[in-house]
């Protein structure tokens, strides 16, 4: 079996997953990048040496060669990229591609109205509904976007970005919630990764902190990235004398923050519906902190469930944000419970090893004309679900 994964560049969100395949295929599996990467990303640590990587091929270097494996491979995964061109020829083969997106209106549904806009997805998407191409859902959003062009009819599934699993022990894990009994007996560790944009909501932490400071909780915040808000949140943070409470880091590599991480006990994740998927979710959980995270982010109502796993707040809201911070350090048993489902999550089925398992046993069953599905994860039936109507969806499972 051949696999060939072609996008705009790889990233350390993308290699684990690329790594699972490269272990189990060798040569057979290939990662086509079509550009550099953007400066912007390399300043925020995602910098990384592609040349040494054996599997990756670079479209301008090695032409033939990527056209090739677009057209002859058994699977193609396609990620993001302009060069549609590339595939066009495979669209219309009989060969299974797979193609992996992120929210086609991320500003709102309403830009589905734009003809020319229209006709861009209907060549891309909706006119290759009746060929072997299939969509991995990079958001629990991205159903419902693709089904106002009609595109991918009951072949949606749910997938993601996959971040470098780590595993621990249970007694690891535990040793980490042995939280306080009561209210304020043990310093709480919190976690805020990500850029200091206006989409983050960066000043939703920084807000939080001082609220729960006046509340009298007993917490520290770890404030982890950068941007350009950095200079205005340290300036709130001196001005309300917040600086014994947070600590600024800038900009870290993706494996500093996760040592972070793994010694806080919550998680925050403030960004709105501009978030598509939000992988530092994954890593979070991975690293046993109980969530609290929007429900407008892409990851959330694949990864979270509320109260079981994590807690999501309804549509942006600060103090519905916050009403579920305070909850968790309320009740530190429930939080470490959430904390150790969160780790499970991800262990069992959202880590790139078994999102690679699920993409081969996938091309064996469509091989043979039998397409089964698991129930959760990777690779299962992505609803449709209208991103108005998301919380309320999960609020009854």
């Amino acid at each position: 079996m051949k696999i060939t994964m072609i996008s705009n560049y790889i990233n350390h969100h993308q290699i684990p997953f690329s790594n699972a395949l490269y272990e189990t295929l060798g040569e057979d599996y290939r990662f086509i990048q079509t550009e550099p990467m953007e400066e912007e990303r390399i300043q925020m640590g995602w910098g990384l040496e592609a040349e040494k990587i054996p599997y990756v091929l670079f479209l301008e270097k090695e032409l033939e060669l990527c056209k090739q494996l677009i057209d002859d491979s058994d699977i193609l995964l396609v990620g993001w990229m302009e060069r549609e061109d590339l595939i066009a020829k495979r669209l219309n083969s009989s060969k299974l591609t797979i193609r992996i997106s992120e929210r086609l209106y991320r500003e709102g549904q309403w830009k589905a109205i734009s003809p020319k806009g229209l006709l861009r997805k209907y060549k891309e998407h909706t006119s290759h509904r009746k060929q072997p191409v299939y969509l991995l859902c990079a958001g629990a959003y991205v159903p419902s976007d693709f089904s106002l062009v009609k595109a991918y009819p009951n072949k949606m599934f749910r997938f993601g970005y996959f971040p470098e699993f780590k595993q621990f022990s249970q007694e690891e894990l535990q040793r980490k919630h042995v939280w306080g009994e009561e209210k304020n007996q043990e310093e709480i560790q919190i976690v805020w990764a990500g850029r200091f944009i206006p989409l983050k909501h960066p000043e939703f932490a920084l807000r939080l902190t001082h609220n729960l400071k006046k509340q009298g909780y007993r917490f520290h915040l770890h404030m982890v990235g950068g941007g350009e808000m950095e200079q205005e949140l340290k300036t709130e943070a001196k001005q309300k004398d917040l600086e014994k409470e947070i600590t600024f880091y800038g900009f870290l590599k993706p494996e500093k923050v996760r040592t972070i991480m793994e010694k806080c006990h919550i998680h925050l994740f403030t960004s709105n519906y501009l978030e598509g998927w939000g992988a530092v979710v994954n890593e979070a959980m991975n690293s046993g902190c109980a969530e609290v995270v929007n429900v407008e982010v892409g990851a959330a109502p694949f990864l979270i469930q509320h109260g079981k796993n994590g807690l999501v707040y309804r549509n942006g809201n600060y103090e519905d944000m916050e009403r579920q911070v305070r909850y968790l350090l309320d009740h530190p048993k429930e939080a470490a419970a959430m904390g150790m489902e969160a780790y499970e999550t991800i262990a069992k089925d959202w880590n790139a090893g078994e999102a690679a398992r699920r993409l081969l046993q996938f091309y064996e069953n469509w091989n043979i004309g039998k397409v089964e599905l698991p129930e959760v994860g990777p690779f299962s039936v992505a609803p449709v679900i209208a991103p108005k109507k998301m919380y309320e969806y999960m609020m009854k499972k």
